[in-house]
């Protein structure tokens, strides 16, 4: 099989072997034009995975590349399989806990990304969401960042935030958005069937989604800087929810 390196694969014949050996797959680039770019039989493996593609021009290919002869097409592979997000509930209901989950909103640094498997598995919570498209997806750095974590997280990858919210919700999930002008995160009462929802690096949570979460909660920010950093933010709201529902069974 043709790697570039750990992470990508190209080639017709190896990209078509990867796709059906059912290894984990983030992404599929192919080219827009000539017949290579929309072979069906490669259409109908990624369409029957669910793998998101996409169509770039063959320049794009030859620079990813290095100019080998990657014949249209290139795989970018998944550190881990992805997880359905029943598989998160179900987790949860193994535990016999309410669920916990983490739902991130167009993360694109794989560093925050690995950083917050690795505190989703520290806390205890049930698993994380993401997008299909524009996010990072679990390639080698977010495992190297997770520290191990990558192995233990379900990820669940999802075509619509906004729809798997409403789904969650239907289920007795209470969501809170992280946003700054909500109420205090610590103030807040983050016990229960919890999903906490982070926005991307730069633009927060987006308005569809934000308008579909329960409350929007914010961390207090008591210096000059205005906000934090995706991971630090998503971090210490995970650890908040842990302190509450701790204290919360210590009451009980």
């Amino acid at each position: 099989m043709n790697y570039l390196n750990d992470e990508i694969v190209y080639g017709k014949n190896p990209v078509v072997e990867l796709l059906r050996s059912g290894k984990p797959v983030n992404k599929v680039l192919l080219i827009t034009e000539g017949p290579g770019g929309r072979n069906q039989d490669i259409m109908s493996l990624l369409h029957e995975r669910s793998i998101p593609y996409q169509f770039v021009d063959r320049q794009t290919l030859d620079r990813l590349t290095n100019r080998e002869r990657h014949q249209g097409m290139l795989a970018y592979i998944a550190a881990r399989d992805y997880a359905e997000v029943d598989d998160l509930l179900s987790l949860a209901e193994e535990r016999q806990e309410a669920p916990f989950i983490l739902m991130l909103d167009e993360i694109e640094d794989p560093h925050n990304l690995g950083a917050l498997l690795r505190t989703v598995d520290a806390v205890g919570a049930h698993g994380v969401i993401i997008p299909k498209r524009r996010s990072v997806t679990l390639t080698g750095t977010v495992a190297k960042t997770s520290a191990g974590a990558v192995e233990h997280v379900l990820v669940a990858r999802v075509s619509n935030l906004v729809q798997t919210l409403k789904e969650l919700k239907k289920k007795g999930c209470w969501v809170s958005g992280a946003e700054a002008g909500g109420k205090d995160a610590f103030e807040a009462d983050l016990t229960g069937p919890r999903v906490i929802v982070i926005g991307s690096e730069g633009k927060g949570i987006s308005r569809l989604l934000r308008e579909n979460c329960d409350e929007l909660v914010s961390l207090p920010m008591k210096g000059k800087v205005a906000s934090l950093n995706a991971s630090v933010a998503g971090s210490i709201m995970l650890y908040e929810v842990l302190r509450q529902r701790t204290n919360s069974r210590l009451d009980t």
